[in-house]
Formats: C-alpha cells, sequence, structure tokens
C-alpha cells in the first residue's frame, strides 16, 4: 500500500516498523490522534510531541536539513522540558532560517530506511482515543530513547 506520505510493504511501514491495522497505513492511523486533539485541549497540548514523534520515524518526507533540524529541536525540547509556547518559537526561528524542509522528491523515487521503534503511531491508534495522553507521553519517551541507540 503506497499513499503520499508512507510505503507499506507485506503489511508494515517501510519506515517506521507499524503494522497495518484494519487495513490503514501508518499515516492514516497518524490521522486518528489529530482528530482526537479536537476533543480534548489536554490532548492537544501534546501536539508537538505527537507530530514530532511521527515525522522523526518518517525520515523520508523531509530533506536532510529539516530532519536535521526536527531531531535536534525534540531532543534539546524534552531534554530541557521546553514548554509548548517556546517550543514553537524556536521551531518558527529554526525553520525560516532553512531552505527547504520537505523531501520535493516524489514519493516513489525517495530512499527509505527500515529503523526498530520500540513504539509507533500504531500503539497509539490501538490505545484508543482514552489512551492518547498516556500514550503520546510514553512514544515521546521511547523516540528520545531510541535517538541515541
Amino acid at each position: 500500500m503506497v499513499d503520499n506520505h508512507t510505503w507499506m510493504e507485506n503489511g508494515k511501514c517501510m519506515e517506521c516498523g507499524a503494522k497495518e491495522i484494519d487495513g490503514l497505513s501508518c499515516y492514516e492511523m497518524f490521522q486518528f490522534p489529530l482528530v482526537w486533539e479536537h476533543n480534548a485541549t489536554d490532548l492537544y497540548a501534546l501536539h508537538f510531541w505527537l507530530v514530532s514523534c511521527y515525522m522523526i520515524q518518517h525520515p523520508s518526507n523531509y530533506t536532510e536539513e529539516g530532519y536535521n533540524l526536527l531531531v535536534n529541536l525534540f531532543t534539546e525540547a524534552y531534554d530541557n522540558e521546553w514548554p509548548t509556547d517556546y517550543i514553537l518559537q524556536k521551531n518558527r526561528e529554526l525553520v525560516s532560517k532553512i531552505n527547504k524542509i520537505t523531501n520535493p522528491l516524489p514519493n516513489n523515487k525517495r530512499k527509505r530506511i527500515s529503523r526498530n521503534w520500540s513504539m509507533t503511531i500504531e500503539d497509539i491508534y490501538l490505545g484508543g482515543e482514552e489512551h492518547a495522553i498516556e500514550k503520546i507521553k510514553k512514544w515521546k519517551e521511547q523516540v528520545r530513547i531510541d535517538l541515541e541507540k
């Protein structure tokens, strides 16, 4: 299964390793918590972490410079426990200094590297809306740990 954001092969994402669930790619599963955020402000407060965890696990969607910016911002924000407002401010500053964030290559021309992640969007989706907050908090911790490997 191929969509504009992921490449699923044999029921698994080629990059993050998430398994296809309910016929959904990892990108399609990612849409669910984005909708759930509209129902709960405390969940929406984790938007940066939800999006950045997903993005970090799909580097083919970004230029090398854009990806490195994201990983550095994520790491600094996590390690220094930055509040969301500050993270967003720093993101705007950093993004304004680079040329291109998203990968201009068509989806089928992008280089994908498979990596074993401790958690993926599959875990958030399977946990459902009622467990999304705890799962996203755990996901950001696991991504931070996995980035050290």
